[in-house]
């Protein structure tokens, strides 16, 4: 295994091991996370493209009840993301390396009730020299509308579907929803009051026919450039997204 770090989340209450030189969890993995609040004592959750486990880590350490798992293609993400579970002592959380478009995955269709993913956001950019970062941030052979085809496939009847992804990608995703899903909200991210939103959070519920809502926006950051009192809430306290409809 290579270098790795040992970095924390949530205020120090998750430890997090991360490769020095490669794909490392932002803080969009503790967003993301933050909008899965409607899990059961016996749901089942998956990760797709997982990486280091951020968005898993924070799940399992709301969720203790609940079986938890992490698909991965980069294999010494998968290590280090299995070492990350250990280490917190979360034995309901466990990472699998797998390419989802192979045919021998350790899941079942209609198995998750939730699906949640952070997938690579660009086709287009230049791929990073880091070959990590750059399979982690480019689409290589599995375009967005596929990745959620993939997703939709394993979630259950009315199973719940969260991503995040750059703003632009928007329209390809809803797209891949269109009559598969509803309950759709859209939570627009932006750094800072007055600029354009730079990504989205997207929930989906297969086979609802509930219309679309566009949330109200949610601001990282104030105009000093510390983070906002309800993203701190989040990334610092561990707390849910607040949903104001």
């Amino acid at each position: 295994m290579s270098d790795f770090t040992n970095d924390y989340l949530l205020d120090k209450k998750i430890k997090i091991f991360q490769p020095i030189n490669g794909y490392r969890a932002s803080s969009d993995a503790v967003l993301l996370s933050s909008v899965v609040t409607e899990v059961r004592q016996n749901d089942c959750i998956l990760d797709v493209g997982s990486g280091t486990g951020g968005i898993s880590l924070c799940l399992a350490h709301r969720f203790g009840q609940n079986q938890i798992i992490g698909l991965e293609i980069q294999e010494e993400l998968v290590k280090l993301a299995n070492l990350s579970a250990k280490e917190n002592g979360f034995g309901h959380l466990k990472y699998y390396h797998c390419d989802i478009k192979g045919k021998d995955l350790p899941i079942m269709p209609c198995s998750f009730n939730h699906v949640i993913s952070n997938p690579p956001y660009s086709k287009n950019d230049m791929p990073s020299p880091n070959k990590s970062k750059a399979i982690a941030h480019n689409h290589n052979g599995m375009d967005l509308t596929s990745w959620i085809n993939f997703c939709l496939k394993i979630l259950k009847p009315f199973g719940f579907l969260y991503f995040i992804n750059r703003a632009e990608a928007i329209g390809e995703m809803l797209s891949a929803l269109q009559k598969k899903a509803g309950n759709i909200k859209i939570i627009p991210l932006y750094s800072k009051e007055g600029q354009i939103a730079k990504r989205v959070i997207v929930i989906a519920q297969k086979d609802s026919k509930t219309p679309t809502k566009i949330m109200q926006p949610f601001y990282t950051h104030s105009y000093d450039g510390n983070y906002t009192q309800k993203a701190q809430q989040i990334l610092r306290a561990g707390d849910v997204f607040k949903f104001n409809d």
